[in-house]
């Protein structure tokens, strides 16, 4: 099942992150109404059951959190407080798999059920394995706020990776892309490892090894039903993510010749204005949702595939390789060969 495109203001997560955001700067002294300017919640929503929030409001937290700590490491800081049962059935499907081959897959698959303003993704090669990052679109015009996705991120990931693989796990070396900042950032005394500013990509280079160490509770049967919920879990944020999940569908069918944004309306059995309207909504455009899922199938298909340039722009219906080269760089800021060209290293 595909995971749905979620609109930036859509509330539909529970209020897990925002909450660690909110917990850490009350217990820095901190006044609550401080912790949540401008997110639209009172004291008492932060750790109901019945709160749901959107992704920007969980921006507007990390926002806060750079504006009122004091600490240099907070993003990190809180990360490492955020542990896998925070995450519900999907957390309890990644602890349960078999393996932890197979958790890493979970952990991809399910990704968009966890509050995420970052994607991730695993590689593997020369006995080390890697995490990606990317912070999401509305990140990139904001660099505080992009590097404190980014270390909370780290944070979150070894504190999940030492629940399932064990406290002893350390990676060998964490990249981040941007340069090292007097503000705040990682420390490298609470990661174990090396970190490493202005790199091509955000990385978390661990040993595979550690991938196959045996999954003390893993369990096949309890693991099954995990998806099933799991798969039940993304139905319900799909439907509930609005028209632009509709949209994306219709777009996959064949994004090298996708249909007009007027096409796409009366497929839905609305009009343009109505659905730009409700686009609109969910913070999200039609050239943005298709760009989005160009961008995406492109990394995929450099990362994963041996497909020319040539081949790649015909896929996702470019004229030639030029004009993908050109619309792939004003997506991510990298050139095609950039991204096949990285090569996970650790010293």
């Amino acid at each position: 099942m595909e995971a749905p495109a979620v609109g930036l203001h859509e509330r539909l997560y529970t209020p897990t992150k925002l909450a660690s955001v909110y917990d850490a700067l009350v217990k820095e002294g901190h006044s609550p109404s401080d912790a949540l300017k401008g997110i639209g919640l009172r004291p008492e929503d932060v750790h109901s059951p019945d709160t749901r929030i959107s992704l920007s409001q969980l921006m507007t937290a990390y926002r806060n959190a750079i504006r009122l700590s004091a600490d240099p490491h907070i993003a990190y800081r809180i990360g490492e407080t955020i542990h896998i049962s925070a995450y519900g059935m999907y957390g309890y499907a990644i602890l349960c798999s078999p393996d932890f081959r197979t958790a890493v897959d979970v952990t991809i698959r399910y990704h968009v059920l966890a509050t995420p303003l970052a994607s991730v993704g695993l590689t593997e090669k020369d006995g080390l394995a890697t995490w990606i990052f990317e912070p999401n679109a509305h990140t990139v015009d904001d660099s505080p706020l992009y590097r404190f996705v980014m270390e909370k991120q780290m944070g979150v990931h070894i504190s999940v990776m030492r629940d399932i693989m064990g406290t002893a796990f350390v990676p060998e070396a964490i990249h981040l892309t941007y340069a090292k900042a007097t503000d705040f950032g990682i420390n490298p005394g609470d990661v174990g490892c090396e970190v490493r500013f202005s790199q091509t990509a955000n990385r978390m280079i661990f040993k595979s090894e550690w991938l196959d160490s045996k999954a003390v509770l893993g369990n096949r049967t309890t693991f099954s039903h995990m998806v099933d919920m799991c798969n039940n879990l993304l139905a319900d944020l799909t439907v509930r993510a609005g028209v632009a999940g509709q949209i994306r569908e219709i777009l996959l069918r064949d994004i090298a010749n996708p249909p007009s944004f007027e096409a796409v309306a009366r497929r839905l059995g609305t009009n343009e204005r109505s659905l730009r309207r409700a686009l609109e909504k969910q913070g999200l455009s039609f050239r943005a949702l298709r760009d989005e899922l160009r961008g995406r199938l492109a990394l995929e298909y450099l990362r994963g595939t041996a497909l020319t340039n040539d081949d790649i722009a015909v896929a996702l219906g470019f004229s030639d390789a030029a004009a993908f080269r050109r619309a792939f760089q004003r997506w991510t800021n990298k050139t095609p060969s950039e991204i096949r060209n990285e090569q996970p290293r650790a010293k």
